[in-house]
């Protein structure tokens, strides 16, 4: 399992794994799926507006309102098939529909999110990756660069990471994991406000929401947590609780 460190602005240091080929090769369906609908609908609405006379083979005549009309609806049913990965990775924030659902993006090799030029160089070169032997060059690609890079990614600088980060095997005792960190400053000081009680239920429903996967009760602790505490983050739910537990209790300690 190939996985990147990402340092965050709040001196948290969070572990993404690599997306895999096989998530890569299933969200590339997915979008492909999703073009084709698009080309199908249109296809079909053409089909229910159209009447006898469109049968007879007329050439468009460019001067002609209904010509120039035909022209730029050719233009939006085949601009999706040639921009549509850029269009989806710049607004969507590195993901396109089939990323999406599969829960993965488009990240630098640095943790920061990628620039409009890296998202350029990623989609010019889509055409060597995927253009070329059916995707067999983008394929071989990111099977050996060890970081899940196609020549797209290898030229941006970056990769494509699952969003949810890799969480240790053991969960951690935060009380001894702070008390043994040589040098230990709290993140969040305001993990301070919460009552020892409410530590506690948060460390046990963290723990069962972490081994049964359940990510809604996970939204809901960090949620709860946030309102208590005041503090607003961009870090993801899981490590945002972590990171409150140990400042909790680092805080504790060198309070005493």
């Amino acid at each position: 399992m190939s996985t990147i460190r990402v340092h965050t602005a709040q001196n948290v240091t969070l572990e993404y794994e690599v997306a895999s080929l096989g998530d890569r090769i299933a969200a590339a369906i997915i979008d492909n799926v999703v073009l084709v609908a698009w080309g199908m609908a249109w296809a079909l609405l053409f089909a229910a507006l159209g009447d006898d006379s469109s049968s007879t083979s007329t050439p468009i005549d460019y001067r002609d309102p209904a010509g120039i009309i035909a022209i730029v609806l050719l233009v939006i049913i085949f601009l999706p098939y040639v921009c549509y990965n850029l269009i989806c990775e710049v607004y969507f924030n590195g993901q396109s529909i089939g990323k999406k659902a599969r829960n993965i993006k488009v990240m630098r090799l640095d943790g920061t999110a990628p620039r409009l030029g890296d998202y350029l160089l990623r989609w010019l070169l889509r055409i060597i990756d995927t253009g070329i032997f059916g995707g067999l060059v983008a394929i071989i690609a990111i099977a050996a660069s060890g970081r899940g890079q196609r020549l797209g990614d290898m030229a941006a600088g970056t990769t494509v990471l699952k969003l949810r980060p890799v969480q240790p095997h053991a969960l951690p005792n935060p009380t001894s994991e702070a008390s043994t960190l040589p040098g230990y400053q709290a993140v969040f000081p305001q993990a301070a406000i919460l009552a020892d009680h409410d530590v506690a239920l948060v460390r046990q429903l963290l723990h069962q929401a972490t081994t049964r996967q359940n990510y809604q009760l996970i939204n809901e602790l960090a949620n709860k947590v946030k309102g208590i505490t005041g503090i607003q983050t961009d870090l993801p739910d899981e490590a945002f609780l972590h990171t409150v537990l140990r400042d909790h209790a680092h805080l504790a300690v060198a309070g005493r």
